[in-house]
């Protein structure tokens, strides 16, 4: 039914045999190494569970796909090897949640009127979960993977990746403590995500003991970041904290860098994953921090066991898989742990279920409590291309 090509701004859908075909090659980045349907132990049609997972494969957040694809095939796999979930093996199909918020609402729509979605799954920006849940609300389930503002209490929406004050709170805390660190200039990308973290930041900011000296909001696909520059050069902070997504963080840390400012100041970021990492270069990573519930270098028996199974899956050429991309695995395992409990899939029993449970995951342990997720939280710096965790807390 699918040939190999690039994904359309509709639906590619994966049966039980997870026919598939490559996202679109994002320049800097690996291809998908081939995949082998074979691998995958083949079951029978009925009683699927469809699951429609909202990736994004175009504009500035499209840099994700590739890892994003691969954590949810590598998941989808495991739980239909070991007979699904509830007895339904995952039939999961993607749609391309880049471009503007009013065509994804439409392919959205499309998809829960005419694809029998059972549950929606999301890896994409915030303002794409507000207009989705729309559409989901007290009708179909929706967990949502990605770092986040926190905040979500919609009705049947299961958010489960980091938040401020788990995430950055510690991080600000450990650089004012062991680097000093006073002066800050909040830069993010024009859109709810940032604009909620922000305030929060705002406030552990000044329980540091810091101030900030400046703060700005760039729109998204901003590739030109001569001015942000200039004025962070004015204030003269200690650390720049960034909260620009995708492809606009690789071109304002390219530039940082270039511009001589790394040597003198620090970064801190919170979507800096190993993905954005390759992308800005090793030239540019000096004094760059990055805040998260996972990397891929974490020294545990879960993520030991996580990664050999995603290079034996995909090649060791693989595109590299960071907190954002492998969220994807933690959703449908967290799905998996949610509906047993529940022993349902219907919204409300699943919801209920998933607002207070421990799941398992390439991360270790999750807890979920009141619909906050708990996990341990690193700090990394980067080291060329790769991180290395200097704090988990």
């Amino acid at each position: 039914m699918l040939s190999t090509g690039s994904v359309t701004a509709g639906r590619l859908s994966l049966p039980p045999s997870l026919l598939f075909r490559s996202p679109p090659r994002r320049a800097g980045l690996p291809a998908l190494a081939p995949f082998d349907p074979d691998r995958i132990q083949r079951r029978g049609s009925q009683n699927r569970l469809r699951i429609g997972n909202f990736l994004t494969f175009s504009g500035s957040p499209g840099i994700w796909g590739p890892a994003a694809t691969n954590s949810a095939l590598l998941a989808v796999s495991e739980i239909n090897r070991h007979g699904g979930i509830l007895g339904r093996e995952i039939e999961l199909s993607f749609y391309d949640s880049g471009g503007p918020v009013e065509e994804v609402t439409e392919r959205a729509r499309d998809a829960l009127e005419f694809d029998d979605i059972d549950v929606v799954m999301g890896s994409h920006i915030s303002a794409v979960r507000l207009a989705l849940r729309r559409l989901t609300r007290a009708r179909t389930p929706y967990v949502y993977t990605p770092v986040y503002e926190g905040g979500e209490r919609t009705p049947g929406v299961m958010a489960i990746g980091e938040t401020p004050h788990s995430q950055t709170r510690p991080a600000i805390h450990w650089l004012a403590e062991n680097k000093r660190a006073r002066r800050w200039y909040l830069i993010g990308s024009d859109y709810v995500w940032p604009w909620q973290s922000h305030l929060q930041t705002k406030t552990y900011i000044t329980e540091a003991g810091g101030q900030v000296v400046g703060e700005e909001f760039v729109p998204v696909g901003e590739d030109d970041h001569e001015a942000h520059l200039a004025r962070i050069r004015a204030a003269r902070p200690d650390v720049v904290l960034i909260s620009l997504i995708g492809t606009d963080s690789i071109t304002f840390n390219r530039a940082f860098g270039e511009s001589g400012l790394a040597a003198t100041t620090l970064r801190l970021a919170g979507a800096v994953d190993e993905t954005v990492l390759l992308g800005i270069g090793a030239d540019n990573t000096e004094n760059l921090y990055s805040a998260s519930g996972y990397f891929s270098c974490i020294g545990s028996k879960a993520n030991d066991a996580f990664m050999s199974r995603y290079t034996a899956m995909f090649g060791a050429d693989a595109p590299p898989v960071g907190s954002v991309g492998q969220s994807n695995y933690e959703g449908l395992r967290f799905l998996k742990a949610a509906a047993e409990r529940a022993g349902s899939l219907s919204l409300r029993p699943l919801a209920a279920a998933g607002r207070n449970i421990v799941y398992s995951g390439a991360r270790g342990e999750v807890t979920i409590r009141q619909g906050r997720a708990g996990m341990a939280m690193h700090l990394a710096a980067a080291d060329g291309l790769d991180f290395k965790i200097i704090r988990t807390f």
